[in-house]
C-alpha cells in the first residue's frame, strides 16, 4: 500500500472540513427557514441571560443580542437562502471530491475563488477579520485542489497509458 502525501491527506481534511461546514450551512439556512426572527431572538436573549448572568455587559453578550435584534428585525429570507445554497453547493462539490470525480476539480476550484473575491468584498463593507481568516482558508483548499486535480491527471494519462 502506497502512503499518502501530506498534500493529499491535507487536500482530505480540508474538503472534510468543508463538507461539515456545508452540513453546518445547511442545518443553519432550514433553522432560519422555519424559526420565526422573534422566535430566533427569545432563544439568543434566554440563552444569553443563563450563559452571561454573571457578566451581562461582558463586549461579546452585548454583542450576540445586538445582532439578535437586528437579525430579527431585518427579516431572515436572505439569510437563510443564502446560507442554504452556499451550503448546498459546497455540500456537493465535496461528495463529488470524495467521488473523485475529475471535473468537480476545476469546478471546485472556480466556485471557491468566487466566494474568496465576494468574501473579499464583503470585507470591505464589515470588516470582519473572520471573513479574512475564512478567506485564508478557502485559497489554501483551492491551492490543494489544484494540486490534487495535477495528481489525479497525471494518474489517469498514467493509467490510460499503459496496455
Amino acid at each position: 500500500m502506497q502512503r499518502k502525501s501530506i498534500l493529499h491527506q491535507s487536500f482530505e481534511v480540508g474538503i472534510s472540513l468543508k463538507g461539515v461546514g456545508a452540513l453546518f450551512e445547511i442545518a443553519s439556512g432550514l433553522l432560519l427557514w422555519f424559526v420565526k426572527p422573534s422566535q430566533m431572538n427569545e432563544i439568543v436573549r434566554r440563552l444569553g441571560e443563563n450563559l452571561l448572568a454573571d457578566a451581562p455587559h461582558h463586549p461579546f453578550a452585548v454583542h450576540v443580542l445586538n445582532a439578535s435584534h437586528r437579525f430579527a428585525d431585518n427579516g431572515t429570507e436572505f439569510a437563510s437562502m443564502y446560507l442554504l445554497a452556499h451550503g448546498v453547493v459546497k455540500l456537493v462539490l465535496v461528495i463529488c471530491l470524495m467521488l473523485n470525480k475529475i471535473w468537480a476539480y476545476p469546478l471546485t476550484i472556480a466556485v471557491f475563488t468566487a466566494f474568496m473575491v465576494y468574501q473579499v468584498h464583503r470585507f470591505t463593507h464589515t470588516h470582519s477579520w473572520a471573513l479574512i481568516w475564512l478567506t485564508a482558508f478557502d485559497a489554501v483548499i483551492v491551492y490543494l485542489t489544484w494540486q490534487e486535480y495535477q495528481e489525479q491527471r497525471a494518474a489517469r494519462t498514467k493509467k490510460s497509458a499503459t496496455p
